[in-house]
């Protein structure tokens, strides 16, 4: 007998959804478990690093601030006797009392946007030690390990190519799982064991009760952290950028280049997930020239206490000094100082910045954790943990609904697309394209699991 299509059916969109969170959610999971629980680290890692680095970074003198050619000059003696051959790139003034200025050296071996830094202490300008640091927000060695667990499990491209389209799915997966929950809630005769987990349930029902509530509380969590984490990505990150250069929503930059030919200074991402060239210092630096930029910078409006001075990369280039304030409000000023005549060559301020260039800046210091301090920590440790619990729970449910002898759970049904209406189809379809043009890995993934998802529909109808 020929085999004929099933009719239409009203829960076709159910059943595809939770075909996609199953599938979606086991395929990345494990992933999606070590990123939310490294995650989880690297949120409150700012304050275990004032724990673990506090020697390095506490300064005991009193004694008002030297000037910075003073603690340039005892950080470049200190490295000429532990580690010759290091160029200054940039100075970090101290940004209160009782904390240290960071001197910072290029050297051969280290990570691309990661330099040594010497920590003076700027009363006396005693050293009080040296660490690797990484990027704007100045990452010690534990963040920037986390950061690379988080990033690639130390599997170089392959790890980031996979945590691409783990961080990707947990958004779609997430946006399943709400559906699939708007779904229940709406047929589901008590509504509360959706909403708080039900503990007087046993077995399956229990967790499924606690995966649900769980889902419901940290969705926002997982759409911001999937969101912003797609702009560290190798794929959509260039599509997000491309996207955001078509429509001149970068951010601006000053121009340093003395000649009159443009020089970019930084971006968003530095310091966290992406690495860039520092600028290296140049031989003519001298340790008195960082004092007189300063003051050149102040005048120009860089008023924050977070800054950074970079001195020119040659001869045809300025000096530069940028705010790096990432906590509320940012300050994000920067100027750049011709050093033949001590003027301000060049200026940006955070007013500069376009609308969708302020939105991606404060997403991204949210995202690490930085723009509301212990409070935006606390907030993504526990999405951090719920999306982790929520793994747990899946992988749970799974086992406890496998058949009797069974090694493994049931899949929910196949077959949603073959019982769609013409438009579903199409739609789903027109989605897909969509999402294989924007995010490249999944939409190859998502074309993949529907082609296969057919496949096993059809094959198993021509069985039976």
């Amino acid at each position: 007998m020929p085999v004929t299509a099933p009719p239409p059916s009203r829960g076709w969109f159910a059943q595809l959804l939770l075909r996609l969170h199953f599938t979606a959610g086991l395929f990345v999971g494990p992933f999606v478990l070590v990123a939310a629980l490294s995650g989880a680290v690297y949120a409150v890692a700012p304050t275990i690093e004032q724990g673990l680095y506090r020697h390095e970074l506490t300064a005991p003198s009193t004694a008002s601030a030297l000037p910075l050619a003073d603690q340039v000059a005892a950080a470049q003696r200190y490295v000429e006797r532990h580690h010759p051959g290091d160029t200054v790139a940039e100075v970090r003034p101290a940004p209160s009392p009782g904390t240290t200025t960071r001197v910072m050296f290029t050297e051969e071996g280290l990570l691309d946007s990661q330099t040594r830094a010497v920590f003076v202490d700027p009363g006396d300008a005693a050293v009080r030690g040296d660490l690797p640091v990484y990027g704007t927000s100045g990452s010690l060695p534990f963040r920037t390990w986390i950061s690379t667990v988080h990033r690639s499990l130390f599997l170089g491209d392959v790890g980031r190519l996979y945590s691409e389209t783990a961080a990707s799915w947990l958004g779609i997966v997430s946006l399943a799982g709400i559906g699939l929950w708007a779904f229940r809630l709406r047929r589901a005769r008590r509504k509360r064991d959706l909403i708080l987990p039900d503990n007087r349930a046993t077995g399956y029902r229990r967790t499924f009760s606690w995966h649900a509530a769980t889902g419901a509380g940290v969705l926002l969590g997982a759409l911001f952290l999937s969101a912003t984490g797609i702009t560290w990505s190798h794929f959509a990150g260039d599509n997000v950028t491309a996207l955001r250069s078509a429509l001149s929503w970068q951010a601006p930059t000053v121009d340093t280049a003395l000649d009159g030919s443009s020089s970019a200074a930084g971006g968003e991402h530095a310091g966290h997930h992406v690495g860039g060239s520092m600028t290296m210092g140049s031989t003519a630096t001298t340790p008195e020239q960082f004092d007189e930029v300063l003051a050149v910078a102040r005048d120009s409006g860089v008023h924050a206490a977070e800054i950074r001075i970079r001195p020119p990369a040659s001869a045809d280039t300025a000096w530069t000094v940028e705010e790096i304030k990432l906590s509320w409000p940012v300050a994000m000023n920067a100027v750049a100082v011709d050093p033949s005549t001590m003027t301000a060559v060049s200026e940006v301020t955070w007013a500069d910045y376009p609308l969708m260039a302020k939105a991606t800046k404060l997403g991204i210091n949210t995202h690490m954790g930085a723009l509301f301090g212990l409070a935006n920590q606390v907030v993504l440790l526990l999405a951090a943990l719920g999306i982790a619990a929520m793994v747990v729970f899946g992988y749970v449910m799974w086992w406890q609904r496998r058949p009797a002898g069974a090694r493994f759970g049931r899949a929910p049904a196949a077959g949603a697309l073959a019982r769609a209406p013409w438009w579903g189809t199409t739609a789903v379809v027109v989605v897909a394209v969509g999402l294989a043009l924007l995010l490249p890995v999944v939409g190859v993934t998502l074309l993949g699991f529907l082609l296969v998802d057919a496949l096993v529909t059809t094959f198993g109808r021509r069985t039976r």
